[in-house]
């Protein structure tokens, strides 16, 4: 096996670097040295969030480690046998949990028998997609393209307190499916969550209003969500499903921030994608390339927007895996990618 040596301040430079390069580094077997980590974010290096990912793909398979530190900003990773089993990993932050199963996921469909994770920090975080998004938006596409995965949520984590705990039973993956999305059909419907956890339930159905009447001409049901938790917190989730794909959005609340400004939130971006033509939000298009780049057909999607993340993500992919990708559109506005093995 050959050692992968990725600048981690490339592109976007952020934390997916080092999650995609981690999964696929199991995968392949090949060594990885990752440089620059984080290089221009406001506080470089690994933080706790990162350093749960590391340590926790490192026990998924045996790999030998170096750098694995807080405010490292080099780390050389050397995967051994993926092996399934029942995990648990605490991150003992509110750093997203949604994260660290993202990057976890990978690896384990190549394991000989299922598995199940669990993971404790914040499941409703800024910068990260909340557990409803994973639960109800990506792992649904992710069983169109032949991936089972089971979610279940336990408490709620919202920042600063964290103390939130999910579950996803993995199953290995036999073969992965391309997909051929450039049409995503008509609206069928939007449902929705508006949650608040040890606030009272107004702030709930304030947000939930809210969302009705800025997704207006568009219907929509949201319910109201008490959401156990050892903090306060509060969300609006959006669900919109089209006749070929399903689409997500969310806004959290915070100190300061009116109920009626978190249910706007979450509706002016339903609103945006859904005045695009494009078949994935952005969030979506991101997250599912690694697992259409390790299918054997080659795929093809249109998507709301190509970010600098999704290029990001391309190109970490290139490094491990022989695939070649084709952009249509610019940075910033909607597009097609499509995938294919080189």
């Amino acid at each position: 096996m050959k050692t992968i040596e990725i600048d981690g301040s490339f592109g976007e430079g952020g934390g997916q670097i080092l999650r995609t390069a981690l999964s696929l580094s199991c995968i392949t077997g090949n060594t990885l040295r990752l440089f620059n980590i984080r290089k221009a974010r406001k506080k470089p290096g690994l933080m706790p969030q990162h350093l749960t990912c590391v340590n926790a793909i490192s026990e998924i398979c045996r790999a030998e480690v170096a750098g694995n530190e807080a405010g490292s900003a080099e780390l050389t990773f050397t995967p051994g046998r993926i092996k399934s089993g029942d995990y648990f990993f605490d991150i003992k932050t509110a750093g997203s949990s949604s994260l660290v199963f993202q990057t976890l996921l990978p690896p384990l469909l190549w394991a000989d028998k299922p598995s199940r994770i669990t993971i404790k920090g914040g499941t409703h975080v800024p910068f990260s997609p909340p557990y409803n998004y994973i639960a109800e938006v990506f792992i649904p596409m992710l069983n169109r393209i032949g991936i089972k995965v089971e979610p279940s949520i336990i408490k709620y984590g919202f920042y600063p307190k964290g103390g939130g705990e999910v579950s996803f039973k993995i199953h290995p993956a036999g073969e992965i499916k391309g997909i051929n999305l450039v049409s995503r059909g008509r609206l069928l419907s939007i449902k929705g969550l508006s949650a608040v956890s040890n606030l009272p339930g107004h702030i709930a159905e304030r947000q939930k209003i809210s969302a009705i009447q800025n997704l207006s001409p568009l219907p929509a049901e949201i319910d109201i969500l008490e959401a156990p938790s050892v903090g306060q917190g509060t969300f609006v989730f959006l669900k919109g499903e089209y006749e070929n794909v399903l689409s997500g959005f969310s806004s959290l609340g915070e100190r300061g921030k009116r109920a009626e400004e978190v249910g706007k939130e979450a509706a002016y971006l339903f609103k945006d994608f859904h005045n695009t033509s494009a078949c994935l939000d952005h969030n979506l298009a991101d997250q599912l390339v690694i697992y259409l780049s390790l299918a054997k057909e080659g795929s093809a999607f249109t998507t709301s927007c190509i970010t600098r993340h999704l290029i990001t993500n391309l190109w970490v992919i290139e490094r491990f895996l022989k695939i070649r990708y084709e952009m249509e559109g610019d940075l910033n506005s909607e597009g097609k990618i499509a995938l294919r093995s080189n």
